[in-house]
């Protein structure tokens, strides 16, 4: 067939024609493969379905575009192309476009935008920009950041992710992997019918005051969020989706105790932040000296225990830690002189595992946490999401605090545990605490307020969160600035992932989306030699250029060779 179209004197004609028609049949359809290992491009089957089901225009307005760098022109041409195959999916329900926010406006009126959108969470970034080779480098305030608007709600996305201590470069491709959970995870939000309800435990010396304003916002952002006092209230696990507690500085009632253990029994969920200890750097500055930390004995121990658990009454310290200001001398005119200190009590905790509420997250900034040790639970999936690092150890109770907890080498040496829990994910069905000990009191007072049967083990799976330290949810609060941001400390400029660990640790408890696990994507860098490319610049400069060129003129000799040949016969 081939060889008569070759023969026939109007053979382009015919290839012309095959041509067209290929190109027809393929836009009929559409096909792509993503031949990357960790599957990198291809949207997760929870995206799929969320992008299908939309209802009404979503419009996305990404900020980061005009001159950049190479590496956030590679990340905006990242977020273009995810965009592009989110409007596959969503159809005419997915409009997205990029500016540059403010321009061509006056400065007072773009300082204000600036501002609007700080205050939605899309954070400003100095990025260098070097026009050529050899030309100074130019300084740009751009924001990589994104605003999705549905109806008339909006959220605010800052593109950047990554980890203490990451160079640009690869913060970059860390943000990259994690663009389709942080859009999907937006427009989730904003299109989903029923919000989820969370309850905040009350009536055991919870804290309700500006120490919990950022977590208040955070949650009354996203879900319908309540105050529950436990020795009042009834816990429905129809109405009530998680239930967190946060804190607590009294002990527990049995009635309280078995309030929250039928609420799991029948498939409620809750997220414990437990200070066992009292330890507070409050009482360190105040007395300005060493002070001991005691156990809170919230009555909790045996409950937590029976579930799974154990959170140990001692305190841990890692030498990978947060730095507080401290007095280290004085100044020629007497002024007290201070430094950024070490304090090994206040431990950056990391994920050295695969699950979606803390895989590709940030070190978290703990505050005198204690460890947790898991313990035998029929039935009960333990999975650890946060743990200190490499160099750590713990001071068993009674636990004394001081400013200057390692001075000499042998106290280094005593950092000898790595890996030690400080955040557990219970999951299955559970037993009941009050399986084999309900007394009549007990059993009357659960039939004042609740007509449901006692049951002594789970009627349905249920999840539960363990963390041994409650200020990983709380915010410090200065005279200047008032509440920080949870994860942030006065005179830091740094804010560490407190707030996405407790943002991803609700989602995974009550959302029915599963656009979560779109956050356990790998992250595979695969960065080129900067030095190699330096020095062998030219030649592949060269080859890329010459060898297209070589090949064509090749394929065009050797088809005149083969057509003379066949000719001459």
């Amino acid at each position: 067939m081939i060889d008569k179209i070759l023969k026939n004197k109007f053979w382009w004609l015919w290839l012309t024609l095959i041509l067209l028609v290929v190109v027809y049949v393929a836009s009929l359809g559409r096909f792509r493969l993503d031949l990357t290992k960790e599957k990198r491009f291809s949207l997760s089957p929870s995206t799929i379905n969320l992008l299908r089901n939309l209802d009404d225009d979503v419009q996305v307005d990404v900020f980061l575009t005009g001159e950049l760098s190479s590496g956030f022109r590679k990340l905006s041409n990242a977020t273009d192309e995810l965009l592009s195959e989110f409007k596959e999916y969503g159809g005419a329900n997915v409009q997205y476009r990029f500016f540059r926010p403010g321009e061509g406006l006056p400065d007072s009126l773009r300082m204000e935008i600036y501002d609007s959108l700080v205050q939605m969470g899309v954070r400003p970034f100095t990025n260098q920009v070097t026009a050529k080779e050899g030309e100074e480098t130019s300084e740009r305030l751009i924001f990589p950041g994104a605003i999705v608007s549905y109806k008339d709600r909006r959220i605010g996305i800052d593109l950047m992710s990554g980890k203490s201590g990451m160079d640009e470069e690869t913060s970059l491709n860390y943000s990259e992997a994690l663009l389709e959970f942080k859009l999907a995870d937006a427009i989730d939000k904003l299109t989903r019918t029923e919000v989820p309800v969370i309850a905040y435990a009350a009536g055991n010396g919870q804290p309700l005051n500006p120490t919990v304003r950022d977590l208040f916002d955070v949650l009354r952002n996203n879900y319908n969020l309540g105050v529950l006092d436990l020795q009042i209230g009834h816990l429905d696990p129809q109405k009530i989706n998680a239930l967190l507690v946060v804190k607590p500085a009294n002990a527990f009632t049995d009635v309280e105790k078995l309030k929250i253990d039928q609420y799991v029994m029948q498939g409620g969920n809750v997220i414990w932040f437990i200070d066992k200890l009292y330890a507070e750097l409050d009482s360190l500055y105040r007395s300005q000296a060493d002070f001991v930390a005691f156990d809170k004995n919230l009555n909790i121990d045996d409950q937590l225990f029976k579930y799974g658990v154990r959170i140990n009454g001692d305190l841990l310290q890692d030498l990978k830690c947060a730095k507080l200001p401290m007095v280290v001398g004085q100044r020629a005119d007497g002024q007290p002189q201070f430094s950024r200190v070490p304090f090994p009590y206040y431990p950056l905790l990391t994920s050295t595992g695969t699950h979606p509420i803390s895989k590709n997250l940030d070190d978290v900034l703990s505050i005198f946490p204690s460890s947790i040790d898991t313990v035998q639970a029929p039935g009960i999936k333990k999975t650890i999401l946060l743990s200190t690092d490499t160099l750590s150890r713990s001071l068993s109770t009674p636990a004394i605090v001081t400013l200057q907890s390692v001075k000499t080498e042998d106290d280094i040496r005593t950092f000898n545990r790595s890996y030690v829990p400080v955040a557990v994910l219970l999951e299955g069905k559970f037993s009941s605490l009050y399986a084999n000990r309900l007394t009549t009191a007990l059993r009357d007072s659960l039939r004042t307020y609740t007509d449901v049967p006692f049951a002594a083990s789970g009627v349905k799976e249920s999840k539960q969160v363990v963390v041994s330290d409650a200020d990983i949810v709380t915010n410090v609060v200065t005279q200047s600035e008032g509440a920080l941001p949870m994860g942030t400390q006065q005179y830091e400029n740094y804010a560490f992932a407190n707030k996405e660990f407790l943002m991803n640790t609700v989602d995974y408890m009550v959302s029915k989306s599963g656009i979560l696990e779109t956050r356990s994507k790998d992250v595979t860098l695969r960065l080129l030699d900067k030095q190699r490319v330096q020095n062998e610049k030219t030649k592949w400069q060269l080859i890329n250029l010459l060898l297209p060129i070589l090949l064509v003129l090749l394929f065009g000799w050797i088809y005149q060779a083969l057509r003379k040949k066949q000719y001459a016969n």
